[in-house]
Formats: C-alpha cells, structure tokens, sequence
C-alpha cells in the first residue's frame, strides 16, 4: 500500500512539474511569384525586368522555439530563439546565426514586467503594428533602406505590464567593445531605443525613439549617411472603425557630426499611411502610400501600393500585392529596402553583387503573389 501511495505522489509531482513549464515549436512558411520591371541593367545604363519564384515578400519564413516554466509567485522565466530561413532554397541565415532573430532569456512578473537578455529584432521594428502592409518587402522599410527592421546582438530589454491603456518597451544594446559607443573592435555599436503606445479599443498611439551607433566610429553616421546609423523618432497612430483600420505614421532620420560632405543623406523625413478593409473575416484588401523626402540633393521617392489576403484557414493565407515607386530627377529608391549607391552590378574585391536600385528619376513597378502558412 506504501509503495502504491509513493508511486503516486511521485506520477503527481511529475504532472505538476510539466504543467508549470512548456516548450511551443512555432514556425512561419511564405513563398509566391513576383515580377518587377524597371530594374537597373547590370552596367547601370539602362532597364530591365524579371520573374522570379521568392520566399518572405509578404512576410519572413521563419522558424522558432519559446518556453516558460514557472517559478513560483507569478514569477517566469521565459525563453526564445528564432531564425530566418529561404522556402525557395532551404538555406538560413548563414554567417548570422541559427538564430538570428531572437536568441533571449528573461524573467516575467505579471506586476513588474518582463526583462530578457541576448539578441531581439531592434525595437525599430515596433513600426510593424503601424504599417498597412506590415514590413512586407514593398512597404515602410523600402525608402529608408531597411533602417526600421534590423536585428541586435547584446541586448538587455524591459516591457512593462499595461497600466490604463499603457505600457512601455525599452532596450539598451552593448558595443561590447573597450569603447562605450564603438571603436571599431566589434561588428556592432552601441544601440537603444524607448517606446510607449497608449491602446484604447478605438485608437492606438506611438512613440519611439531609437539611436544605432557606427562600430566602427561610435558616431551616429556612416558611409551611406543616415540610412544605417541614426537617431530615429517615430509617431503612429492606428484607428479601429468596425471593418476598417485606418495607420498612419511620420518618422526622422537625423546623424550627428558626418563629415562626408555631400555624399550622403544625413537627414530623412519618412511618412506613410493606409486602410485596411476586413471585407469578411477571411478577405482583407489594403492600399498604402509611402513617402521619402532625403537631404543634400538625393530627393524623394513615393510608393503606391494595393494588396491583399485571404484566408484558407486559421493557419494559411493567400496574399497579392501590386506596387510601383516614383521617383524625382535625382532619386534612385527601389521596392525593395536596397543599400544605399548606384544599382547594376557592384564589385568589392573578387566578389561582385547586383543592387535593385533603379536609374535616378526612372519608376519601378512589382507584382507578387504567393501563400503562407503558419504552425
């Protein structure tokens, strides 16, 4: 009989031990077609167009693990690592990591927030909640030439419980480096950023501020001016009105001390807005405009876009979106967040890459069409 009663209690803990932890395998599968015309020629003289099958247009392939075990008290400890991958091709992020998206461990207190430590999508990326068509490749990352969607390594971050509507989301990310801000000894400098959003079921707000340091440097400017190290300030708003949500954002860009004359913009001012029509609870139709103004002579560039999706099922989805960029005389933005400089074929050393970027004052013009599954 006390062998039994033993054996019971030891089954009973076990049960409760593996209710207090879990482990969730998560993952995201997106590929499609896409055809885009205005495409610089490999010597940078003239246009092109293409089709190609691509994986992450409407939203990042992806694959992931999270965890929780409770500690008593209300208290968690929380894990995540999650990595980027290529339906087309299998491959992953390469020399960035297994997990080069989140590689993070934190504690959880329902009335103290939670704190996580190691590698996070930057909080720029908080402009997801805000952008029409949700950081797809053709959407508020494109004109400022993927500013707002990075990664960052040796991060310490803080999201504080909701408190009447608002809550706030910090981060602080090391150089790791003998040098506070950079010195060149690390791949990356010394980053951080501060947000507080209001949400009310009618309305939410932003705002952010956020600053990515050179590492080479320590200075908030680069070769390409204020398209990689910057201070960034962002307001957005969204308003819920039954089918429809309606976004709208207003960002800057702004470096300190670059000393590169003219080569570069050191100051952007990046707007966009949009509707989204939730027609029924499968199909949803949107439409968005993004606007680029850059300093020092490299113009503006407005993109137009109309889009879509619908749902299959709880877990896969349809999805279209038709997009062109105009650009003035002297402004050569693509649809595609492109690195800064002339478009065609560029050569580094034995290595030689193609750059998106059209001829300045020529338009571009996609269409993509694909599915996504989620698990």
């Amino acid at each position: 009989m006390k062998k039994a009663l033993l054996a019971a209690a030891l089954m009973s803990a076990g049960v409760i031990a593996h209710a207090q932890s879990s482990v969730t395998l998560y993952g995201r599968l997106d590929a499609g077609l896409e055809y885009m015309s205005g495409l610089p020629n490999a010597s940078y003289t003239g246009s092109t167009s293409r089709w190609r099958a691509e994986s992450g247009d409407w939203g990042t392939s992806l694959w992931g693990m999270k965890g929780v075990e409770d500690i008593g008290g209300g208290n968690q400890v929380l894990f995540k690592l999650e990595g980027s991958f290529s339906t087309m091709n299998g491959t992953g992020p390469g020399n960035n990591g297994l997990f080069n998206r989140w590689a993070t461990i934190g504690l959880s207190n329902p009335t103290y927030g939670t704190f996580s430590l190691g590698r996070m999508l930057y909080i720029s990326n908080g402009v997801w909640d805000f952008d029409p068509f949700g950081q797809s490749n053709w959407s508020s990352a494109s004109l400022v030439r993927g500013r707002n969607w990075p990664q960052s390594s040796n991060n310490i971050a803080y999201q504080s419980p909701k408190w009447n509507g608002f809550d706030v989301y910090g981060q602080y990310a090391l150089s790791n480096a003998t040098n506070w801000n950079g010195n060149g000894t690390t791949p990356q400098g010394r980053e951080a950023g501060l947000q507080l959003t209001y949400t009310s079921p009618l309305f939410q707000v932003r705002g952010m501020y956020d600053e990515i340091r050179n590492p080479g440097t320590g200075t908030l400017n680069g070769g390409d001016g204020a398209f990689s190290y910057s201070r960034e300030y962002t307001a957005g708003v969204n308003v819920f009105l039954g089918q429809f949500k309606i976004q709208g954002v207003y960002q800057a860009l702004r470096t300190s001390g670059y000393n590169g004359a003219a080569a570069a913009p050191t100051s952007l001012d990046h707007e966009w807005g949009g509707i989204t029509w939730q027609a029924t609870p499968a199909a949803a139709a949107i439409a968005a405009v993004y606007h680029v103004n850059a300093n020092n002579g490299f113009g503006n560039a407005t993109i137009f876009t109309i889009g879509g999706s619908y749902n299959l099922s709880k877990r896969t989805l349809l999805d279209i979106q038709i997009a062109t960029v105009r650009n003035s005389k002297s402004a050569n933005f693509g649809l595609d967040a492109n690195a800064f400089g002339n478009g065609g074929n560029i050569t580094s050393g034995t290595t030689t890459s193609y750059n998106e970027n059209p001829l300045p004052g020529h338009s571009q013009t996609g269409v993509y069409a694909g599915i996504q599954h989620s698990f």
